[in-house]
């Protein structure tokens, strides 16, 4: 496995921000529109690469003794892109998205919590 990949949460953090901006940025378009479209296939990209660093930070963190918390971390943050790209298809349909907003909202608070308590996370206290 590259050493970038796992070595350091910097490549991770980028592609979360980068979606999640993405993701407001695509459901905010008009639902018909062209770089709605766009946004949104730009934004599956940065799925995968969310999911392969994802992958390789969960690898090396079954060094540090809290697999079953970091594996708690991980069925979280798949569940934040589903719920964003489920948001995201529902709209385009014109189906209720209610639902979708509160499962991606619960998912990002609990990556977020975990994310900062594990010992790869940010210590603010």
């Amino acid at each position: 496995m590259p050493d970038f990949l796992a070595s350091q949460t910097h490549l991770h953090i980028t592609t979360w921000v980068v979606a999640i901006i993405l993701f407001l940025v695509a459901a905010g378009m008009s639902k018909t529109s062209k770089g709605r479209k766009i946004t949104h296939m730009i934004l599956r990209l940065f799925y995968v690469l969310i999911i392969v660093s994802g992958g390789a930070l969960f690898i090396t963190a079954m060094d540090y003794g809290q697999g079953m918390m970091y594996g708690f971390k991980l069925l979280a943050g798949l569940g934040v892109v589903a719920f964003m790209e489920m948001t995201l298809v529902r709209g385009a349909k014109g189906k209720s998205t209610g639902a979708m907003w509160i499962g991606f909202i619960v998912c990002l608070l609990i990556v977020l919590g975990l994310g900062f308590h594990l010992p790869m996370g940010m210590k603010f206290f």
